[in-house]
């Protein structure tokens, strides 16, 4: 999926995600639409997005996964940069044979603290 974000392709990210997905994050929930929205008109942007090697822990319980790991990306709204190093949390579905994420909740990184 970070290489999809980085891409700034609305239509290639929302095929990562369920049709109700939400990301969670200190700002509050977003839905699908809306954050696609800001992606499509330009407003929000990525120039990287990298999962942290060693970080990463995949769960799958039957049609259900879980990927935790902290990431390092670089954001851009309506042109001001905006560098984050957080801990993520994504859940995945298996729908209609594909993996679609449901839900992603992010929070800021604990800088002062190991892994």
């Amino acid at each position: 999926m970070g290489k999809g974000i980085v891409s700034n392709d609305a239509n290639a990210i929302g095929q990562f995600m369920a049709d109700d997905w939400v990301i969670v994050s200190w700002t509050g929930v977003s839905d699908k639409k809306q954050f696609l929205s800001f992606i499509e008109s330009g407003d929000l942007t990525h120039s990287a997005m990298d999962m942290i090697a060693g970080t990463e822990r995949v769960r799958i319980y039957g049609d259900t996964a879980i990927l935790t790991g902290r990431v390092t990306n670089t954001a851009h709204y309506k042109g001001e940069e905006f560098p984050a190093d957080e801990w993520t949390s994504d859940i995945f579905l298996k729908i209609n044979g594909e993996w679609k994420c449901v839900l992603s909740h992010i929070t800021p990184a604990d800088k002062t603290k190991a892994n």
